[in-house]
């Protein structure tokens, strides 16, 4: 009798066991995809406040990053002290994501939006599922690594812009026009692009490497005091940027021309979306596979591919997307991809 009832009893607790994992990769799942959501939407209003309004990539992560501090009051609901070392890991990554904010925005200044995204979300997952391998022996399933390279292929379909992929002669005639033979001249017209390239790349490796080192936090700390003690690296380095003279200079400069009210509503607004979303994003991280949460971006991807054709007719200067047959049908089969990756993911 005493058998059966722990028989019963391990079964119950192995149901249990199973039950809250479930429900544990259905909250990471959902986090990264609202997250997405509110992210494609804060990175179409980031370029339209780039184009209009903040033309420094260190001017804007300045204004970004200075937010940061605010973090601090959210210690009142998980008090929570790190050691040195803690500490000090902490605030590099908070360091390391302020550098990233300053390449990405650079890129994102230097083109439309669904031309800078793609690169770095395709490159992302890529050094993040490396990195993550490599550093916090994190590994996907069969599975799991085939729905993760459906999704990046679905998200670069999603957003890039129409391409014959087949014409390799003419693949390789513009990558030699663009990167010129190794270490010859690049052509002039190229020369913007290859910037786009440098520091989306640049971007992609430092999102990565932000990513893997706040998921070892996230794994050693309490997640709202690894996040709070993180941001106030952030803040540190907005700190920082004071003491270059060019630096404050310009940010001086666009304070002194920022007089709308109602631009600064729209900043506000913007930003707290987007610290909603970080939250969101590091709180998945938290819970899941750091290279399965980026190949995710694809649902970015999706949500951003939507809002861009929504506003481009009203704001055609700023945002375009440009279609035609070869083109909806290259989206309609990334969204495809894109949801047979969350359908593997899912079941």
């Amino acid at each position: 009798m005493n058998r059966v009832s722990r028989i019963h009893t391990d079964f119950n607790e192995l149901t249990r066991i199973l039950l809250y994992k479930r429900e544990h990769e259905s909250m990471w799942l959902l986090a990264t995809i609202s997250s997405y959501f509110i992210n494609a939407g804060v990175y179409v209003a980031d370029k339209f406040l780039l184009s209009k309004k903040i033309h420094s990539s260190i001017t804007y992560a300045f204004y970004v990053g200075i937010w940061s501090i605010f973090n601090i009051f959210l210690l009142v609901f998980d008090p929570w002290l790190p050691d040195l070392r803690e500490l000090l890991v902490d605030l590099l990554a908070g360091f390391l994501f302020l550098i990233t904010l300053i390449f990405w925005y650079k890129a994102l200044h230097q083109s439309e939006a669904t031309r800078v995204v793609p690169i770095v979300g395709a490159l992302t997952p890529i050094f993040s599922f490396l990195f993550s391998y490599i550093f916090l022996q994190e590994s996907l399933g069969e599975r799991q690594l085939l729905a993760f390279v459906i999704l990046i292929n679905g998200g670069i379909l999603i957003s890039v812009k129409y391409t014959r992929f087949w014409m390799l002669k003419d693949v390789w005639r513009r990558f030699r026009s663009l990167f010129g033979d190794i270490l010859g001249p690049i052509h002039a017209r190229y020369r913007p692009t290859r910037r786009l390239i440098i520091n989306s790349t640049a971007s992609a490796i430092l999102f990565a490497t932000y990513y893997v080192l706040i998921k070892y936090i996230y794994s050693e700390q309490p997640f709202i005091g690894g996040f709070v003690w993180s941001r106030m690296g952030t803040f540190i380095g907005v700190m920082l940027i004071l003491f270059v003279g060019d630096w404050r200079k310009l940010i001086i400069k666009h304070q002194k021309g920022a007089k709308s009210p109602k631009n600064l509503a729209f900043f506000l607004l913007v930003r707290i979306l987007a610290a909603i979303a970080f939250i969101m994003l590091n709180w998945a991280i938290s819970l899941g596979n750091v290279a399965l949460i980026n190949s995710l971006l694809g649902t970015q991807y999706v949500f951003l591919f939507f809002i861009v054709l929504f506003l481009s007719a009203k704001y055609p200067q700023i945002l375009k997307e440009e279609l035609g047959g070869g083109v909806m049908l290259q989206k309609i089969i990334g969204v495809s991809l894109i949801v047979t990756g969350l359908y593997m993911l899912v079941t």
